[in-house]
């Protein structure tokens, strides 16, 4: 666990005013443009602005509060942005201006790299087809930038790791309960939970509904063999892991199902290695209960022939093949790219993958820059889970496998919005940074 005395402040840390202000810049006109291309009614905008209010006055008065407050909201992604990012923002910028914001606590190779992307993002915008999507998708990514490197700063004690992995927990408990009873149409308005027999809950896509509850899964694997931030009973975690592997499985994601599956190898493996035969033990046995619960569950709710003809090549597989490859165009014609979420409108289908989108809309140059980030993150990721180093009581082991599992999943799907993604990888950076250099 990271422990430490608490060093000087990062140079850096010195220009968050300026670097504050900067990064609000594309947020801001993100937000504007959204909110003038979609104008709310006036009810609703009435209702969010005082949301935003409460969610002030709460962060002011308790600010764990209202980052427990956003953590719980993270299993409400049915629009862009979700309600969790207005609550993150409002925190954001009190730690802002209450100093409490630290680039020292997210290693200086990884804000570097992040300058890089957003600059490459800003370049290739000059010839952009759409700007206003472009300023809408460029704001989202700064955003979640900054949001991964807040949540660095945040998460320096065990009592901040357990909150974030409660109400994390919490919420994606909850979302696969929903889901699968709206699937099974035990509750009302279950057609708006669902989408073409598949659950999703409260989220835009099955496809970002499945994965997001795949790293509260994984640090229950940790927990369950290695003990260390939760205190819950074995029986309960084994529970909670149960419900969570149901709610992937009926998400009927074969995306999912791949980042579970190379999650769950990447798991076993730093385990095993770690605890030997004792561990690897426990882990065949937490597998057989879990697949034993998992297959009853399929079969008192008659769904083996859905799972079946969704575990076969579809239809429209041709089409999300072609996607990835249509970014060779962009990145052919543009030297930077086609520019943020210009992808779409450049190639005419949908990108189907992280790389290929920053292939078609930052080039060459982004797609080298987004290739080292996540790869630093994996070595990152692999030296804290063979020194057993975690971020304060969340296990590496569990955070190596998410990210393992998220790249893996980045192949067929754009993961470079979802909130779990930047998440992971901000546990994943705090975790490598010596705690003489950060400051709480």
């Amino acid at each position: 666990m990271s422990s430490g005395k608490v060093g000087p402040a990062w140079p850096g840390d010195r220009a968050l005013p300026v670097l504050a202000g900067l990064a609000s810049l594309p947020v801001g006109a993100a937000l504007a443009l959204a909110l003038y291309g979609a104008p709310p009614p006036l009810g609703l905008a009435l209702a969010g602005g005082l949301g935003l209010v409460l969610v002030l006055a709460l962060a002011l008065a308790r600010y764990d509060a209202a980052v427990a407050l956003g953590g719980l909201l993270l299993g409400m992604q049915v629009v862009d942005p979700a309600p969790a990012d207005g609550v993150f923002f409002v925190v954001m910028a009190i730690a802002i201006a209450t100093r409490r914001f630290r680039l020292s606590a997210v290693p200086r190779p990884v804000v570097a790299m992040l300058a890089v992307f957003g600059a490459l993002n800003v370049m290739a915008s000059i010839q952009v087809v759409d700007p206003e999507r472009a300023v809408v998708f460029f704001g989202t990514t700064a955003f979640l930038a900054v949001f991964a490197i807040w949540l660095a700063g945040y998460t320096t004690s065990r009592r901040r790791s357990l909150l974030l992995v409660r109400a994390y927990l919490a919420t994606a408990v909850a979302s696969s309960v929903i889901g699968v009873l709206a699937l099974l149409g035990a509750l009302p308005g279950a057609e708006l939970l669902t989408e073409s027999d598949r659950s999703r809950a409260f989220f835009q896509d099955p496809n970002v509904f499945g994965p997001f509850l795949i790293p509260p899964a994984l640090i229950l694997i940790e927990e369950i063999v290695h003990p260390r931030l939760l205190s819950a009973r074995l029986a309960t975690k084994l529970v909670l892991l149960a419900v969570l592997l149901v709610g992937i499985l009926f998400s009927y994601s074969r995306g999912a199902w791949v980042n579970l599956g190379v999650a769950l190898v990447v798991l076993g493996l730093i385990l095993s290695l770690r605890g030997g035969v004792r561990t690897a033990a426990t882990l065949l046995a937490v597998t057989a209960m879990t697949a034993a619960i998992i297959a009853t569950v399929v079969v008192a709710t008659g769904s083996g022939d859905f799972l079946a003809e969704r575990a076969r090549p579809q239809t429209y597989d041709t089409d999300r093949f072609s996607g990835q490859r249509a970014g060779l165009r962009p990145a052919a014609e543009y030297p930077f790219g086609a520019g943020p979420g210009q992808f779409e409108s450049v190639a005419g289908i949908s990108a189907h993958s992280t790389y290929a989108r920053a292939l078609g809309e930052q080039g060459y140059p982004g797609l080298l820059v987004l290739l080292a980030l996540l790869g630093y993150t994996v070595i990152v990721g692999l030296r804290n889970a063979v020194a057993g180093r975690g971020t304060y009581g969340i296990g590496s082991a569990a955070l190596l496998a998410a990210w393992c599992g998220l790249l893996a999943n980045s192949a067929v799907i754009d993961t470079l919005h979802w909130r779990h993604f930047w998440l992971v990888a901000a546990l994943i950076w705090l975790a490598a940074v010596p705690a003489s250099s950060r400051r709480a």
